[in-house]
């Protein structure tokens, strides 16, 4: 099922947000008490989780592939570990551990994150993340990377990276349901091993400094566009259903395209035929060309007529993860295999 942030969570406090203050203040005490009494299983391999500390659209899949291909120079074999949000695996819990396959899955199914993340490393879609470990682990992956599921505290995770988008920060800085937080940010603080800004802004330096008293060290990268020879002095009419839409349009642009049109769905949108052709229709009266995001385009594979014509007009933007120092992924990849060896010796 898709999710939408209410945009007052990326503005300013005002009186939605303390008015929902009361329930947020008991989601936080929830979450906060739910993730300091928690007893983590521990898996027989090292677990990087990639998380975040609000809903959505910092950036974690792009991160996750380029940790994962780094652990694969060090010469080992990660795999994902993933709820699968926006398919229905992820909201049952009688689903059990699927292993993805980009063949045969659709995302409606399986989500449409676990899709990417399955062309660079195996893949298992798993409400119970602990099970999930244990299969990946069973089939031989020797390097967990649990893509989300920092709050969940199911399983021992040995290092935890959380990202955060330099531009939005913390939103307004509320708790669900007020704001985008997901649980108090000394709480999460506890438990994070270092912080990741994604993007240029001064709207994660909260957080910096938080991170930076607390003795956690803060990496910092951007989304780099990829393929911009394509893209470069085209008219588009862009469209995303992703977390952070606009990141996606300010890429388009900072790869050399004009953004003509803009359309902004919500994270994980099952498109239907109906928004296909009005998506279609709109493109062709204006002599645009229509383009998207990786995310987007694999909900939009499988699907029959319009969905299929939308899916096979549409460009894709391809992004990746670029650290601002090249050691960043090696230096996390390494201190969660050394976190993982000296709890193996205790």
């Amino acid at each position: 099922m898709a999710s939408e942030a209410p945009p007052f969570w990326w503005e300013a406090a005002d009186w939605r947000a303390w008015s929902l203050s009361p329930l947020s203040a008991l989601y936080g005490l929830v979450a906060g008490y739910r993730m300091a009494s928690a007893k983590r299983a521990k898996v027989d391999a090292p677990v990087l989780c990639v998380g975040n500390f609000t809903v959505g659209g910092e950036g974690k899949t792009p991160v996750s592939i380029a940790l994962a291909r780094q652990a694969k120079m060090l010469g080992r074999k990660p795999g994902f570990l993933t709820r699968g949000h926006g398919g229905s695996m992820a909201g049952s819990a009688m689903a059990g551990a699927h292993l993805v396959n980009v063949r045969k899955d659709l995302s409606r199914h399986v989500g449409d994150e676990p899709l990417l993340l399955a062309r660079h490393a195996p893949t298992l879609v798993a409400p119970d993340r602990l099970t999930g470990a244990r299969e990946l682990i069973g089939i031989g992956c020797d390097f967990i990377i649990m893509d989300d599921g920092f709050q969940s505290a199911r399983i021992h995770m040995d290092y935890a990276v959380m990202v955060i988008d330099a531009r939005r920060g913390l939103g307004n800085g509320h708790i669900i349901p007020g704001g985008p937080m997901r649980a108090p940010l000394v709480d999460q603080l506890r438990y994070a091993d270092a912080v990741l800004t994604m993007g240029e802004g001064n709207a994660a330096d909260r957080v910096v400094r938080r991170a930076s008293r607390a003795g956690r060290p803060v990496f910092e990268a951007r989304l780099r566009p990829r393929g911009v020879r394509a893209i470069k002095g085209g008219r588009f009419l862009a469209f995303a259903g992703i977390g952070n839409p606009k990141k996606f349009f300010d890429s388009v642009a900072e790869a050399g395209g004009t953004v003509v049109e803009a359309r902004s769905f919500p994270d994980h949108h099952p498109f239907d035929d109906d928004e296909a052709r009005d998506l279609l229709a709109a493109a062709e009266k204006d002599g645009l060309q229509l383009i998207t995001t990786e995310k987007d385009l694999v909900r939009l594979k499988g699907g029959r007529e319009a969905l299929g014509a939308l899916a096979e007009k549409s460009r894709v933007l391809q992004v990746e993860a670029e650290f601002d120092a090249p050691d960043m992924p090696v230096s996390i990849v390494e201190s969660t295999i050394e976190a993982w060896r000296a709890r193996a010796l205790r």
